[in-house]
């Protein structure tokens, strides 16, 4: 061999070894970061907590016992039609167990809530009918509004069956409000709900290198985030257990579902939340925009809005300013942020 064929095989070889790193090196550069052992021994990881849901054929309940809730209205005028129920004849009593068996199949007229609660003659208080208890009376509801807009004319006649039913049912008598006046009132709830219903949405956004499913959820879960119910959610949970979470985190669930999700790449995750269904003392939106700034640091992204501009400090600001003034609107209302009624009006 000549040496000038030598040459040129070690140029082509050493041409060949280039590409081969070069390669190698890319394929590394682009692939999805992965989640990394974490030496805090106090550190969050994202398979530690989950979006609370009972299990009721795993929960023992001799070994841990429910709390017992208070029972409590679940009807007010302020958003809700309501129908009185009166026993015939006066000052008899109706089971819960009948009660129950006369109850419709369906808890909705249209695409409204319908409800009924009787006034338990033990208790003194009105409540969802119960076994075992007597009841001196009833009521019936339906909720004047809701994100499916105002309660109309057919939902209205559908709640008049629904109730007359009832009442046919357990020997009583019912008295409902004047139609047209419950429409129009329901308008004008639908009217003030729309004009203050607020749901807020960041979006993280890799600035190179995309992220692992396990990648996110690690640098989540440092942040308060823990796993959801569904793939590809991940929820802030609320002070208090069983209201909705502060915040909800959400991504790709075909990433999450992959079977080998280290090699899926994600490359934006969405951050939500639901400004009338978290209490104001939450601090929500304070704990939004530390949350995305944090997620967007750690992973090398950057936080935009739904239409891929980027947000900036006196953007956020703008944002926090006219939500305290949201805020204050609905607890003139009586609708405050988070509480019972503001959960079910804005749902």
């Amino acid at each position: 061999m000549s040496n000038l064929q030598i040459g040129l095989a070690i140029a082509g070889g050493v041409l060949l070894a280039g590409v081969v790193a070069h390669s190698a090196w890319t394929s590394r550069k682009n692939a999805p970061r992965q989640a990394q052992p974490d030496t805090n021994a106090g550190s969050a990881y994202a398979g530690e907590g989950t979006e609370p849901i009972l299990v009721s054929s795993t929960f023992d309940a001799e070994r841990f016992p429910l709390p017992v809730v208070a029972r409590r209205p679940v009807m007010d005028s302020l958003i809700d039609v309501i129908a009185t129920i009166a026993l015939d004849p006066p000052n008899t009593a109706v089971s819960g167990d009948a009660a129950l068996a006369a109850m419709p199949s369906t808890r909705r007229a249209g695409s409204k809530p319908f409800a009924i609660e009787g006034y338990n003659l033990a208790l003194q208080v009105w409540e969802t009918p119960v076994a075992g208890q007597r009841y001196g009376g009833f009521q019936a509801g339906v909720q004047l509004a809701n994100r499916s807009g105002a309660l109309n004319e057919i939902e209205y006649s559908e709640f008049v069956v629904k109730t007359q039913a009832f009442a046919d049912a357990i020997n009583a008598t019912p008295e409902f409000p004047e139609m047209m006046e419950e429409v129009a009132r329901a308008r004008e709830l639908d009217l003030f709900a729309g004009a203050h219903d607020a749901q807020l949405g960041f979006t993280i956004r890799a600035r190179n290198a995309s992220w692992s499913p396990g990648y996110l959820q690690q640098n989540a879960a440092r942040l308060g985030f823990v796993a959801g119910a569904i793939p590809g959610r991940m929820v802030m949970p609320a002070s208090t257990d069983g209201l909705p979470p502060v915040l909800v985190l959400t991504f790709d669930s075909q990433a999450a579902l992959a079977d080998d999700p280290t090699q899926t790449a994600i490359r934006e995750v969405a951050l939500h939340l639901d400004v009338a269904q978290v209490d104001r003392a939450e601090r929500a939106f304070v704990r939004m925009r530390e949350a995305a700034m944090g997620l967007a640091q750690a992973m090398d992204g950057v936080v935009t809005d739904d239409n891929g501009q980027a947000l900036v400090p006196a953007t956020m600001d703008v944002i926090g300013s006219e939500l305290e003034g949201l805020y204050d609107t609905l607890e003139q209302r009586d609708l405050a942020a988070g509480s019972p009624l503001a959960r079910r009006l804005f749902s």
